[in-house]
């Protein structure tokens, strides 16, 4: 099985860097078979990857709870990675790396994995990147269950959401509940302002623990901005004053639009993607800690 569609590319995969169409898995791993895998997904600024303490914590975590087999070693990883840099030629890009629970069988079982990297400018919205990103609100009910605080690639209803969006021409689709309760975006953490105050769905709802909604919350802190979790109905949220949705490749990005109504406001969205960029400068001048 090929691990990635464009024989243009390379991977770090299972230890080395190959060209993409040399780079494979087999058709029993449990990632290929099943969707038995988990991710992490983040920028690197300046050859430096963001946050990579924090996503690898995530990464490491999320393999001990789920029982998968104990990943390469966070430093193995990030020396593939400035392997993979050094051959793509790349200095800004988003990477992702994948592991999956292996071929079944086998003492001990080895995982499999992967990274990958590619331009950011790939990656980015379109609205982002012109000032002027829209969402929609899915009209598919969505229940995250015990793993939606996983980054697992088992992915189908993240996807089918988004090609939602892409179908309303829109960059991101926000999930709602069976009982209207807003949760996040197919890709994103959201965030809403209400009555002068930064509001964000509970993980207790069962939403990924994004590591830029983290920092987000830590900036607001900060700034001296009110912010909390709260339950969000779907009404609440098309009443916010302003919305802003927040991961590692877009960072903080505010919305002109939801549901195709023009949002009053985007002041406090762009103060916070402003304090989000000085914290990507602070890391860049300490070697990528956040």
């Amino acid at each position: 099985m090929k691990a990635v569609p464009s024989p243009r590319r390379a991977l770090w995969i299972n230890g080395a860097v190959r060209p993409a169409d040399d780079a494979t898995i087999s058709l029993f791993d449990r990632g290929a078979r099943d969707g038995e895998g988990i991710f992490e997904t983040l920028r690197v600024y300046g050859g430096q990857p963001f946050a990579w303490e924090r996503h690898l914590e995530r990464m490491v975590l999320a393999a001990a709870e789920l029982g998968f087999p104990v990943p390469p070693a966070p430093a193995r990883l990030r020396e593939g990675l400035g392997e993979l840099l050094e051959a793509e030629r790349l200095a800004d890009a988003v990477a992702r790396i994948t592991v999956t629970r292996g071929i079944p069988g086998g003492r001990p079982t080895r995982t499999g994995c992967w990274i990958e990297a590619e331009p950011v400018a790939a990656r980015l919205w379109s609205g982002a990147r012109r000032g002027a990103a829209r969402a929609i609100i899915s009209r598919r009910a969505f229940e995250p269950g015990a793993l939606g605080r996983y980054k697992t690639t088992s992915r189908l209803a993240y996807h089918l959401a988004r090609e939602e969006a892409r179908a309303a021409r829109a960059d991101e689709a926000i999930l709602v509940s069976p009982a209207r309760e807003v949760l996040e975006g197919a890709t994103s953490n959201l965030f809403a302002v209400l009555g002068g105050e930064v509001v964000t769905p509970p993980l207790s709802c069962g939403i990924l623990p994004g590591i830029t909604r983290a920092l987000v919350r830590a900036s607001c802190a900060e700034l001296g901005m009110p912010c909390h979790e709260e339950h969000l109905d779907r009404r609440r949220l098309e009443r916010a004053e302003e919305v802003f949705l927040t991961n590692a490749v877009q960072e903080v990005v505010p919305l002109a639009m939801l549901e195709g109504r023009p949002l009053p406001a985007r002041a406090i969205g762009e103060r916070l993607a402003a304090a989000y960029r000085a914290t990507v400068a602070r890391a860049a001048r300490d070697g990528g800690a956040a």
